[in-house]
C-alpha cells in the first residue's frame, strides 16, 4: 500500500519482493530498523557500497555496519570468539554492534571497510529488516539514512526529508522504538566500547565478567559513530545550559516548563531510554520550527544518559 510519499511504502509481501529485487540488482533501499533508519545495499558489491558513500556525502574512511540476520551468515565473513558468542546470546538480536577481525576469504567490499581488517557487524531486532535480512543471500551494508554529519532519522518520513526521490523504495516501519544508534564495542583485541548506546558499558561487563577500559587512546575510524561532528541538526547546539536565553529551543528533562512553545522534554518522567528515543525527533522538530539555536540542560551521566551525552556533545561541535 503507498501512502502520500510516492516513494514510502507499508511492508506487506509485495514490497517484499520489491525490496530483494532491488538489493539483487544493486539498488539502495529506505529501511527501518529499532535504532534508526539506514541505507541498506548488498555488502558484497562495490557497486552498491559506492552508491551509500555517494548518497550519504560520507567520507570513505568512515567504514559501514554490515547487518546479518544470524551469527551463522556472520561466520562467513568474521573471526568468532568466545566473547562474541558471549554477547550475542544475551543481547542479539538488538542494538549492538561488535567490531571483529575479519575472514580471509570473506565477501564484503573492502570499500565498505575502508580496507580494513576488522568489519563492524550487527543482528538488527526489528521485523522489517530481519524478514528482509532472512530472504536475500548476503549481509546488507547499512549506516543511517541520512547526509553525512546530520541528525540520524527515526520514521520513514525523515528520510524522505535527507534524500526526497533519490532513494526509489522506503519502507516505513513506524518510529524507530530505540531512537538512537547502536552500542559499538572492539572484541578484535580487548573489549572496548567506541559509541555507547541503549546497550550500557555495565551490563556488557557483567556478561563478560570483564571490566572494560576506557578507549582512550586515539585511533584509526574502525566503527560509524567515531567522528568529532556528528548527529547535527544544522544550527548550533549548546550543552549543560542552566538557563534559557530567551529566543533558543530549550531541550531538557522533567516536566518543569509546561505550555511553553520554546521548551522541550525529551521525558517528563526522567525515563533516560524515553529520553534517548526522542533526542533525534525532537532535534528535527526544532529545526522544522525555524529556530536558529538549541540548547540543552544538564543530561545525568549514567545508563542511557552515557549515550546521549555523546550524542549531543558530537552535535554541539562546529
Amino acid at each position: 500500500m503507498k501512502n502520500s510519499y510516492t516513494n514510502i511504502f507499508s511492508f506487506n509481501k509485495n514490497v517484499l519482493k520489491k525490496s530483494i529485487k532491488n538489493l539483487n540488482n544493486g539498488i539502495i533501499v529506505g529501511l527501518p530498523t529499532e535504532t534508526v533508519y539506514g541505507l541498506g545495499g548488498n555488502a558484497y558489491s562495490k557497486k552498491s557500497i559506492e552508491k551509500i558513500y555517494k548518497l550519504k556525502g560520507r567520507p570513505k574512511s568512515n567504514p559501514l555496519i554490515v547487518h546479518y540476520f544470524d551469527l551463522k551468515d556472520a561466520s562467513k565473513d568474521i573471526v568468532v570468539n568466545e566473547r562474541l558468542k558471549k554477547l550475542y546470546e544475551k543481547f542479539c538480536p538488538g542494538p549492538i554492534t561488535f567490531v571483529l577481525k575479519k575472514r580471509n576469504d570473506s565477501k564484503i567490499s573492502p570499500l565498505g571497510i575502508a580496507k580494513l581488517n576488522t568489519v563492524a557487524i550487527r543482528f538488527p531486532k526489528h521485523k522489517v529488516i530481519r524478514t528482509i535480512l532472512k530472504n536475500i543471500n548476503f549481509p546488507l551494508a547499512m549506516p543511517s539514512a541520512n547526509k553525512s554529519t546530520n541528525v540520524s532519522p527515526v520514521t520513514a518520513e525523515d528520510v524522505y526529508d535527507e534524500f526526497k526521490r533519490k532513494i526509489k523504495l522506503i519502507i516505513d516501519g513506524g518510529k524507530c522504538k530505540i531512537g538512537i544508534e547502536s552500542t559499538v564495542i572492539d572484541l578484535s583485541y580487548e573489549p572496548k566500547i567506541l559509541r555507547p548506546g541503549i546497550i550500557d558499558k555495565i551490563s556488557i561487563e557483567k556478561v563478560l565478567k570483564k571490566k572494560i577500559k576506557k578507549n582512550i587512546k586515539k585511533r584509526k575510524k574502525i566503527s560509524p559513530g567515531m567522528m568529532l561532528k556528528h548527529y547535527s541538526p544544522g544550527i548550533p547546539v549548546l550543552i549543560n545550559q542552566k538557563k534559557h536565553d530567551g529566543k533558543s529551543a530549550f531541550i531538557y528533562l522533567g516536566n518543569k516548563y509546561k505550555k511553553k512553545s520554546k521548551f522541550f522534554s525529551l521525558s517528563k518522567t526522567l525515563n533516560l531510554n524515553e529520553a534517548a528515543s526522542n533526542l533525534y525527533k525532537i532535534l528535527r522538530l526544532i529545526k522544522k520550527k525555524g529556530f536558529k539555536k538549541i540548547q540543552i540542560g544538564k543530561i545525568p551521566y549514567l545508563r542511557s544518559g552515557i549515550a546521549i551525552n555523546d550524542r549531543i556533545k558530537r552535535a554541539s561541535n562546529s
